[in-house]
């Protein structure tokens, strides 16, 4: 029997709504939800700012790294931070068990979004450019993901549709629902 791949992981840029999302999609699946963001900042006490402030941007993805790697669950909605794909180790590690969605989102959108690009925590080099991180990042979000939605003027609710229907959980659930 084959084994199903019980988390659905949530990849993508900062504002993507890979958070936002994730909550939702949880709900909407009878998922649990972990966002891997908060994870960091719980078991070290800091912000992301204050990690990258203090410590550099390496030494915060390398503090990712180590979170992604013990994460050992099933059944989740996973939403990992922006520069989870950066390591292979627990991108390989995150698929395992489960199925990279990359939330696609443009960069004039993103750029939207994210005000707070000199404070939100990100791990950037401090001369790169929020494009220039979007480019670079873009190649290995596409490169991880097993499903890409196309985010674009869609809502949270309107995205959650859409990876229900990519990923065939509609039929799962009614299967679930008629008891076979």
């Amino acid at each position: 029997m084959a084994h199903i791949l019980s988390n659905i992981v949530l990849i993508g840029m900062p504002g993507s709504g890979k958070s936002t999302v994730g909550v939702i999609l949880a709900k909407l699946t009878s998922l649990n939800f972990i966002d891997t963001d908060v994870l960091i900042q719980v078991s070290h006490g800091q912000t992301l700012q204050d990690i990258v402030d203090t410590s550099g941007h390496m030494a915060l993805r390398g503090i990712e790294e180590k979170e992604l790697l013990t994460l050992n669950v099933r059944n989740h909605v996973i939403a990992t931070g922006g520069s989870a794909v950066y390591s292979p180790i627990a991108m390989k590690h995150l698929k395992s068990d489960g199925i990279a969605v990359f939330l696609n989102v443009d960069l004039p959108t993103l750029e939207l979004r994210v005000c707070n690009f000199d404070t939100r925590g990100l791990a950037k080099r401090p001369d790169q450019s929020f494009a220039d991180l979007f480019h670079e990042r873009f190649i290995l979000y596409t490169k991880y993901a097993d499903v890409t939605i196309n985010c674009l003027n869609a809502t949270p609710e309107k995205i959650c549709e859409k990876i229900i229907k990519e990923l065939g959980l509609e039929k799962r659930k009614a299967a679930d629902e008629s008891g076979g």
